[in-house]
Protein backbone atom coordinates (compact mmCIF):
# COMPACT_ATOMS: atom_id res chain seq x y z
CA UNK A 1 0.00 0.00 0.00
CA UNK A 2 1.59 3.15 -1.10
CA UNK A 3 1.12 6.69 0.33
CA UNK A 4 -2.48 7.77 1.12
CA UNK A 5 -3.50 11.79 1.24
CA UNK A 6 -7.57 12.10 2.26
CA UNK A 7 -8.30 15.77 1.34
CA UNK A 8 -11.33 17.65 -0.37
CA UNK A 9 -9.89 20.81 -1.70
CA UNK A 10 -12.06 23.31 -0.27
CA UNK A 11 -10.18 23.32 2.87
CA UNK A 12 -6.79 25.58 3.08
CA UNK A 13 -5.11 22.71 4.46
CA UNK A 14 -5.42 19.85 2.10
CA UNK A 15 -4.88 22.61 -0.38
CA UNK A 16 -1.43 23.18 0.68
CA UNK A 17 -0.77 19.26 1.25
CA UNK A 18 -1.85 18.84 -2.41
CA UNK A 19 0.21 21.53 -3.97
CA UNK A 20 3.58 20.98 -1.92
CA UNK A 21 3.05 16.84 -2.59
CA UNK A 22 2.00 17.75 -6.17
CA UNK A 23 4.56 20.56 -6.33
CA UNK A 24 7.62 17.88 -5.12
CA UNK A 25 6.70 15.40 -7.43
CA UNK A 26 5.79 13.14 -4.17
CA UNK A 27 3.64 10.00 -5.33
CA UNK A 28 0.32 9.39 -3.52
CA UNK A 29 -3.19 8.45 -3.54
CA UNK A 30 -5.93 11.38 -3.94
CA UNK A 31 -8.91 10.03 -1.21
CA UNK A 32 -11.39 12.47 -1.80
CA UNK A 33 -13.13 13.09 1.45
CA UNK A 34 -15.99 15.51 0.32
CA UNK A 35 -16.93 17.53 3.03
CA UNK A 36 -20.34 18.97 1.71
CA UNK A 37 -21.84 15.46 1.94
CA UNK A 38 -20.06 14.44 5.20
CA UNK A 39 -17.83 11.85 4.50
CA UNK A 40 -15.56 12.77 7.07
CA UNK A 41 -18.30 11.79 9.69
CA UNK A 42 -18.94 8.27 8.04
CA UNK A 43 -17.62 5.65 10.45
CA UNK A 44 -15.19 4.21 7.48
CA UNK A 45 -12.86 7.58 7.45
CA UNK A 46 -13.28 7.05 11.15
CA UNK A 47 -10.67 4.44 11.15
CA UNK A 48 -8.18 7.02 9.27
CA UNK A 49 -8.66 9.98 11.44
CA UNK A 50 -10.95 9.57 14.58
CA UNK A 51 -11.19 13.19 15.05
CA UNK A 52 -13.23 13.06 11.42
CA UNK A 53 -11.49 15.59 10.42
CA UNK A 54 -9.48 16.68 7.07
CA UNK A 55 -6.59 16.07 5.80
CA UNK A 56 -5.35 12.84 7.12
CA UNK A 57 -2.17 10.90 5.92
CA UNK A 58 -2.00 6.99 5.54
CA UNK A 59 1.52 5.97 5.08
CA UNK A 60 1.19 1.53 5.30
CA UNK A 61 -0.13 1.01 8.23
CA UNK A 62 1.06 4.84 9.50
CA UNK A 63 -1.61 7.21 10.29
CA UNK A 64 -1.49 10.70 10.94
CA UNK A 65 -3.44 13.83 11.27
CA UNK A 66 -2.84 17.68 10.98
CA UNK A 67 -1.65 19.30 8.57
CA UNK A 68 1.58 21.21 9.82
CA UNK A 69 2.57 17.49 10.73
CA UNK A 70 1.63 16.16 7.65
CA UNK A 71 3.86 18.78 5.51
CA UNK A 72 6.64 17.90 7.82
CA UNK A 73 6.76 14.55 7.53
CA UNK A 74 6.47 14.83 3.92
CA UNK A 75 9.06 17.34 3.51
CA UNK A 76 11.36 14.86 5.58
CA UNK A 77 10.32 11.58 4.05
CA UNK A 78 10.97 12.48 0.37
CA UNK A 79 14.21 14.99 1.34
CA UNK A 80 12.31 17.66 -0.60
CA UNK A 81 14.54 20.79 -1.33
CA UNK A 82 16.12 22.57 1.65
CA UNK A 83 14.37 25.84 0.96
CA UNK A 84 10.92 24.39 2.19
CA UNK A 85 12.02 23.28 5.46
CA UNK A 86 15.32 25.09 6.20
CA UNK A 87 18.46 23.21 7.24
CA UNK A 88 19.64 26.76 8.62
CA UNK A 89 18.48 27.26 12.16
CA UNK A 90 17.37 30.49 11.75
CA UNK A 91 15.49 30.37 8.46
CA UNK A 92 14.03 26.80 10.16
CA UNK A 93 13.06 29.11 13.05
CA UNK A 94 11.43 31.62 11.04
CA UNK A 95 9.21 29.05 9.12
CA UNK A 96 8.30 27.69 12.39
CA UNK A 97 7.42 31.13 13.85
CA UNK A 98 4.87 31.33 11.13
CA UNK A 99 3.14 27.71 11.28
CA UNK A 100 3.09 28.92 15.31
CA UNK A 101 1.06 32.16 14.67
CA UNK A 102 -1.44 31.26 11.62
CA UNK A 103 -3.97 29.07 13.40
CA UNK A 104 -5.77 31.92 15.28
CA UNK A 105 -4.92 34.73 13.08
CA UNK A 106 -4.56 33.92 9.55
CA UNK A 107 -6.11 31.05 9.01
CA UNK A 108 -8.53 31.99 11.77
CA UNK A 109 -9.34 35.92 11.01
CA UNK A 110 -9.50 34.86 7.24
CA UNK A 111 -11.93 31.72 7.64
CA UNK A 112 -13.95 33.51 10.31
CA UNK A 113 -14.94 35.88 7.18
CA UNK A 114 -15.47 33.11 4.81
CA UNK A 115 -17.88 30.80 6.91
CA UNK A 116 -19.59 34.47 7.63
CA UNK A 117 -20.04 35.84 4.17
CA UNK A 118 -20.93 32.18 2.72
CA UNK A 119 -22.16 29.92 4.75
CA UNK A 120 -24.22 31.96 7.33
CA UNK A 121 -26.84 32.98 4.81
CA UNK A 122 -27.14 29.35 3.76
CA UNK A 123 -27.82 27.91 7.32
CA UNK A 124 -30.03 31.11 8.69
CA UNK A 125 -31.56 31.77 5.21
CA UNK A 126 -30.88 35.40 6.01
CA UNK A 127 -28.47 38.04 4.57
CA UNK A 128 -26.15 39.03 6.52
CA UNK A 129 -26.38 42.11 8.36
CA UNK A 130 -23.46 44.50 6.40
CA UNK A 131 -22.20 45.51 10.24
CA UNK A 132 -21.46 42.30 10.81
CA UNK A 133 -19.85 41.70 7.70
CA UNK A 134 -17.58 44.36 8.40
CA UNK A 135 -16.81 43.70 11.57
CA UNK A 136 -15.26 40.36 10.73
CA UNK A 137 -13.03 41.86 7.64
CA UNK A 138 -11.99 44.62 10.25
CA UNK A 139 -10.47 41.32 12.34
CA UNK A 140 -9.14 39.96 9.03
CA UNK A 141 -7.46 43.67 8.16
CA UNK A 142 -5.54 43.51 11.74
CA UNK A 143 -4.06 40.15 11.00
CA UNK A 144 -3.11 41.18 7.38
CA UNK A 145 -1.01 44.18 8.70
CA UNK A 146 0.62 42.01 11.35
CA UNK A 147 1.56 39.09 8.46
CA UNK A 148 3.12 42.26 6.17
CA UNK A 149 5.06 43.73 9.13
CA UNK A 150 5.97 41.20 11.03
CA UNK A 151 6.34 38.46 8.78
CA UNK A 152 7.16 39.52 5.06
CA UNK A 153 8.58 42.80 6.02
CA UNK A 154 10.72 44.08 3.09
CA UNK A 155 11.63 40.23 2.13
CA UNK A 156 10.73 37.97 -1.44
CA UNK A 157 9.08 35.56 1.42
CA UNK A 158 8.66 34.86 4.91
CA UNK A 159 12.28 33.14 5.50
CA UNK A 160 14.53 35.05 3.20
CA UNK A 161 14.72 34.91 -0.25
CA UNK A 162 13.16 31.22 -1.30
CA UNK A 163 10.09 29.95 -1.11
CA UNK A 164 8.71 27.54 2.52
CA UNK A 165 6.48 25.91 4.06
CA UNK A 166 5.45 29.29 5.96
CA UNK A 167 4.84 30.78 2.08
CA UNK A 168 2.74 28.24 1.07
CA UNK A 169 0.45 27.87 3.64
CA UNK A 170 -0.01 31.69 4.04
CA UNK A 171 -1.55 32.15 0.76
CA UNK A 172 -3.52 29.29 0.58
CA UNK A 173 -5.17 30.45 3.78
CA UNK A 174 -5.52 33.91 2.56
CA UNK A 175 -7.20 32.32 -0.68
CA UNK A 176 -9.88 30.90 1.68
CA UNK A 177 -11.74 35.01 1.72
CA UNK A 178 -10.63 35.22 -1.40
CA UNK A 179 -13.40 32.55 -2.40
CA UNK A 180 -15.91 34.09 -0.28
CA UNK A 181 -15.91 37.15 -2.87
CA UNK A 182 -13.25 39.47 -0.03
CA UNK A 183 -9.89 40.39 -2.75
CA UNK A 184 -7.71 41.48 0.42
CA UNK A 185 -4.98 41.50 -2.47
CA UNK A 186 -6.55 44.51 -4.02
CA UNK A 187 -5.29 47.46 -2.03
CA UNK A 188 -1.79 45.99 -0.32
CA UNK A 189 0.37 46.25 -3.22
CA UNK A 190 3.62 44.23 -1.28
CA UNK A 191 0.67 41.30 -0.28
CA UNK A 192 -0.09 41.13 -3.99
CA UNK A 193 3.54 40.68 -5.28
CA UNK A 194 4.04 38.38 -2.68
CA UNK A 195 1.25 36.42 -4.14
CA UNK A 196 2.80 36.40 -7.21
CA UNK A 197 6.39 35.44 -6.05
CA UNK A 198 4.84 32.24 -4.51
CA UNK A 199 2.51 31.09 -7.56
CA UNK A 200 5.62 31.25 -9.45
CA UNK A 201 7.60 29.42 -7.21
CA UNK A 202 5.09 26.47 -6.88
CA UNK A 203 3.47 26.69 -10.21
CA UNK A 204 0.58 29.16 -10.90
CA UNK A 205 -1.14 26.50 -12.93
CA UNK A 206 -0.96 23.94 -10.35
CA UNK A 207 -2.06 26.77 -7.95
CA UNK A 208 -4.95 27.69 -9.83
CA UNK A 209 -6.08 24.15 -10.28
CA UNK A 210 -5.61 23.60 -6.19
CA UNK A 211 -8.27 26.72 -5.94
CA UNK A 212 -10.52 26.01 -8.60
CA UNK A 213 -13.44 24.61 -6.38
CA UNK A 214 -12.69 27.02 -3.50
CA UNK A 215 -12.84 30.15 -6.60
CA UNK A 216 -16.44 28.94 -7.39
CA UNK A 217 -17.79 28.04 -3.77
CA UNK A 218 -20.24 31.10 -3.94
CA UNK A 219 -22.19 29.02 -6.39
CA UNK A 220 -22.89 26.62 -3.72
CA UNK A 221 -26.63 25.92 -2.27
CA UNK A 222 -28.35 24.90 0.66
CA UNK A 223 -29.81 21.75 -1.09
CA UNK A 224 -26.45 20.45 -2.27
CA UNK A 225 -25.68 19.53 1.76
CA UNK A 226 -27.51 16.49 3.10
CA UNK A 227 -29.94 17.88 5.56
CA UNK A 228 -28.37 16.05 8.71
CA UNK A 229 -25.34 17.73 8.12
CA UNK A 230 -26.62 21.14 7.42
CA UNK A 231 -27.98 21.23 10.79
CA UNK A 232 -24.78 20.04 12.04
CA UNK A 233 -23.21 22.95 10.60
CA UNK A 234 -25.91 25.38 11.80
CA UNK A 235 -24.99 24.36 15.33
CA UNK A 236 -21.54 24.52 15.34
CA UNK A 237 -21.35 27.94 13.35
CA UNK A 238 -23.67 29.53 15.67
CA UNK A 239 -22.35 28.33 19.11
CA UNK A 240 -19.12 29.63 17.69
CA UNK A 241 -20.61 33.09 16.71
CA UNK A 242 -22.09 33.00 20.43
CA UNK A 243 -18.43 32.81 21.75
CA UNK A 244 -17.40 35.45 20.00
Amino acid sequence: MGLELYLDLLSQPCRALYIFARSNNIPFEFKHVELMRGQHRTEEFRKVNALMQVPALRDGSFTLTESIAILLYLARKFKTPDHWYPSDLQKRAKVDEYLSWQHVSIRGKGSKLFLTKVFLPLLTGQPVPPEKLEGVAEKLNVVLKQFEEKFLQDKPFIAGSEVSLADLVALVELMQPVGAGYDLFQQRPKLAEWRGRVEEAVGKQLFQEAHEGILNIQNLTADQMPPELLEHYKHQFLKQASQN
